[in-house]
């Protein structure tokens, strides 16, 4: 083999220099326009991974850099849809909810859903939930209005697999839990008004409620072990009579007349009330070292025309229009204060193994002065033709009915968390 003269060389070398300098001018648009239609196999070498017991179709990806869906601020439109199930036919609703069993005529209120401002909000999927569900405990805790939204799951769920009763106990089964046995599911309802531990007014004992604001209620707490989710849902009853303790001393009390104790109201209160649940859940995940999910959902407004103890209604069959009804008042303070508690506790807790979210419906719920019960809170209450005073429930929610929505978004913040979870694995 021949030596190359080095002008022959520096020949060679620059027409191979002038190739490649050709082919990378060539191949740039290429690439670009490859990048530009189909990104995805280039860009994303490392498919979203998303756990086998969740299918990929049902959780959407999101942009890292955009804040969660805001489910606040919207409108109730009208939906042909109609429910997601049938509520004469749910057998875990509770007898005073059950308005269409109990002769409501006007059945419009079944048909309207939320409409968000700014993002979708699906239909819910009973499937899914069960899915993101697998082999967990959901613990509902909280007074009649946990309850509710309890009862709407149950049903909206009973869609896709019957839940068995399996556990219930204490006055009126106040402390019930049902399992599905295809997802080693189990959720529960633990009655707790106060979430802090609390003595009811009753005709046997004290006219007033008794609350110790520095002790949790452990008859739902001491399971808290057992939780992998919990929804804290209290309000109602803290604007009735109350004598109010710390440290074993009585610090106060709200519309306690005949008793010499310092007037002081609820609002501090139920402030106190969520920062003693909340700093002993985030206590006990240290030392236990079990995640635990937390949502607070905010206070449901009442829609009284007329006073509740004196045979107020909630005549309205449909709900507000956007801007004809705002959140004010007591309705405003009593959510803001569940909203500041749970910003609290999140800055209060650095573990990956708590996740804590505020499930704000209070806006959405006070459009709906059409959901309530009603005097349909008892069986055809005009039988016998229209009576002067007639008791109305203007404070729960028929079934089906606008709790339903409450579900519907507590879904998709279980979905993003899912999504969040399989982010941070990969």
């Amino acid at each position: 083999m021949g030596i190359i003269s080095p002008s022959k060389y520096h020949s060679f070398y620059f027409h191979v220099k002038k190739l490649l300098r050709w082919m990378f001018f060539a191949t740039v648009p290429l690439l670009l326009f490859r990048f530009y239609f189909y990104p995805h196999p280039i860009l994303h070498s490392h498919p979203v991974h998303i756990s086998s017991s969740v299918s990929p179709s049902t959780i959407e990806k999101e942009d890292a850099n955009e804040p969660p869906c805001d489910y606040t601020n919207g409108r109730w439109v009208h939906d042909t849809n109609g429910p997601l199930y049938n509520g004469t036919t749910c057998g875990t609703i509770k007898e005073g909810q059950n308005c269409i069993r109990h002769g409501r005529p006007d059945l419009g209120f079944l048909y309207w859903r939320w409409r968000p401002e700014q993002c979708k909000l699906p239909r819910f999927e009973p499937n899914t939930f069960l899915q993101l569900l697998r082999n967990k405990h959901l613990a509902f805790v909280g007074d009649s209005m946990a309850r509710n939204q309890l009862e709407s799951l149950l049903c909206l769920l009973a869609t896709a697999s019957v839940p068995k009763l399996v556990h219930r106990d204490g006055e009126n089964n106040k402390f019930r839990r049902w399992y599905f046995e295809s997802y080693n599911t189990s959720i529960s309802i633990y009655w707790s008004p106060f979430l802090v531990k609390g003595v009811e007014k009753s005709k046997s004992g004290p006219d007033h409620n008794e609350l110790y604001l520095d002790h949790l209620d452990e008859k739902w707490a001491a399971d808290m072990d057992g939780f992998q989710v919990i929804v804290l849902s209290i309000g109602h009853w803290f604007l009735h009579p109350a004598v109010y303790y710390e440290d074993g001393h009585v610090i106060g009390c709200h519309y306690c007349p005949g008793l010499n104790h310092t007037e002081i109201g609820f609002y501090d209160v139920l402030r106190k009330a969520f920062k003693t649940t909340l700093n002993t859940v985030i206590e006990r995940v240290k030392t236990k070292r079990n995640g635990i999910d937390v949502i607070l959902a905010t206070f449901s407004p009442s829609h009284f025309e007329g006073e509740w103890d004196k045979f107020g209604a909630c005549p309205k069959t449909e709900p507000y229009g956007k801007g004809e009804k705002s959140l004010e008042g007591m309705d405003a303070e009593m959510r803001q204060i569940g909203i500041e508690a749970m910003e609290a506790a999140k800055l209060n807790s650095y573990l990956h193994e708590l996740r804590l979210e505020a499930l704000d419906i209070s806006k959405l719920s006070l459009m709906r002065p059409d959901g309530h019960p009603g005097p349909y809170m008892h069986p055809n209450p005009f039988a016998n033709g229209i009576t002067e005073r007639v008791q109305n429930d203007c404070v729960h929610w028929c079934l089906p009915g606008p709790v339903d929505t409450w579900n519907q978004i507590l879904l998709e913040v279980m979905k993003r968390w899912e999504y969040e979870s399989r982010q941070e694995e990969n």
